[in-house]
């Protein structure tokens, strides 16, 4: 019997690796699956490669990750955010690695490690700091840049409604990330709200087919605590 429900965090990311490379979905906060983060950082997986679209808000989720030492690089589109203090601290002492991506060639190297794709011309970033050292090329008249996919050894995301075999749905705008994530990785984690039994879920509103998923917690549902804000005096 296919069953992807996990009994804890812990139980899920215990085969997360050191040296891994994490895919955490989330837009800021939106998203974020803040207790698989927590829960890997009790794990202790170090040397860590971190994908997301931001790089932490103040001390908490990605932020906490961050501070505890466990992440090497960092690849995100929007690393500064006015409570970005603990990205700042450990870039600028050189104790983390960045590599900047446009927003939507993040979405794309992420969605293209899904698809398989081998590598594809996008023209964001062309004639920029960003694009130094990469292969361009003229198509149509128009300047592109070769882009690689970004794959994944786990993906951490969150969903909110799941079954038994790992088929996922998403709340508004906290799905961002999330579905290209899964297909991006070896290994998907993802927390939901709520288990439904099979068969519950509409085949045609499922986003995240049990195909790309590996293991499913139940979590309580919470306040999604806001970004953005400056530290407190």
């Amino acid at each position: 019997m296919i069953n992807k429900l996990a009994d804890s965090e812990a139980q899920a990311l215990a085969g997360v690796k050191d040296g891994a490379t994490v895919l955490i979905g989330g837009f800021g906060t939106a998203g974020i699956p803040g207790e698989l983060i927590d829960g890997l950082i009790a794990q202790g997986a170090r040397d860590l490669t971190v994908v997301n679209n931001n790089a932490g808000n103040a001390d908490q989720g990605l932020a906490a990750l961050l501070k505890a030492g466990q992440v090497r690089k960092i690849i995100c589109s929007f690393p500064r955010q006015v409570d970005s203090y603990v990205f700042d601290e450990l870039y600028r002492n050189g104790k983390l690695e960045l590599e900047l991506v446009p927003q939507g060639n993040l979405a794309e190297r992420l969605r293209a490690a899904g698809a398989g794709i081998g590598a594809f011309f996008c023209p964001t970033a062309y004639g920029t700091e960003l694009a130094a050292g990469k292969e361009t090329r003229e198509i149509n008249g128009k300047h592109y840049v070769l882009e690689y996919p970004i794959h994944g050894d786990v993906a951490l995301i969150k969903a909110e409604k799941g079954d038994r075999w790992g088929n996922l749905t998403y709340r508004m705008s906290a799905r961002n990330f999330g579905p290209v994530m899964a297909t991006a990785a070896k290994t998907t984690i993802a927390t939901v709200h709520e288990v439904v039994e099979l068969g519950a879920l509409d085949p045609e509103a499922i986003v995240t087919p049990g195909i790309y998923v590996s293991h499913v917690v139940k979590i309580d549902r919470t306040a999604t605590q806001a970004g953005g804000f400056k530290k407190s005096a």
